[in-house]
């Protein structure tokens, strides 16, 4: 079951994973693919409306990415607190939209100079993620991606990961999660309150206990 779950989990994302190196290599020189990021970000948010960051799982080429390859040459390291802080999140948040906005409003009208800047800010990003990403832990860009962050925002009470009294604490659960977070320390509350949670479902999957489910009957 947990090999089936896996097989499957990677299946989407190396489908979902080809849309990064078409928009980082074909928008350089096809600039008007840069738009397709657009795309991914509004995604983002609808998908947040109403499942919480599943988007960040699979359907995120990044994020695919981080988990096809550069899991593979990671430290695994845990990731320092810092890069959770909400003041490190606006400040990125700030800085990216700046850029990125100032760029729209200097090219308006030449589509493919816009399209342009959103290829030069996901080049800068991904290689920003990836170097963090092999120094500590994969999915450490996760954690301050502006989409991620707005999609933090609009996850309250999305598609919740419950935690049944089955729990034992063994931390199987933050062993295996990507994100690094720790679903076994809201066993008092029976949902899990970080909205930084993809809805990946490996901690359901991996769980001993079975204590740990996607039901919103329960979350009620």
């Amino acid at each position: 079951m947990i090999l089936d779950f896996k097989k499957k989990r990677s299946r989407l994302q190396k489908i979902t994973f080809f849309g990064l190196p078409l928009v980082l290599i074909g928008g350089w020189f096809y600039p008007l693919i840069g738009f397709i990021l657009l795309g991914c970000m509004l995604g983002a948010l609808g998908v947040a409306l109403y499942k919480g960051r599943a988007w960040c799982d699979w359907m995120c080429p990044r994020g695919s990415y981080y988990d096809l390859f550069i899991k593979k040459l990671s430290r695994g390291r845990e990731i320092p607190e810092f890069f959770k802080k909400t003041g490190v999140r606006i400040s990125i948040i700030l800085i990216l939209f700046s850029v990125l906005g100032s760029q729209i409003y200097l090219h308006w009208g030449d589509w493919s100079a816009v399209g342009k800047a959103f290829v030069i800010v996901l080049t800068v990003t991904t290689l920003v993620g990836t170097v963090l990403g092999i120094v500590y832990q994969q999915r450490i860009w996760c954690h301050i991606c502006p989409m991620g962050s707005f999609s933090n925002l609009l996850s309250e009470g999305k598609y919740p990961l419950v935690i049944k009294d089955s729990c034992t604490n063994c931390k199987v659960c933050a062993k295996a999660c990507p994100m690094q977070l720790r679903p076994y320390s809201f066993k008092e509350a029976g949902i899990v309150g970080d909205n930084d949670c993809i809805k990946c479902s490996i901690c359901v999957t991996m769980c001993p206990q079975k204590a740990l489910s996607f039901n919103d009957k329960k979350a009620a």
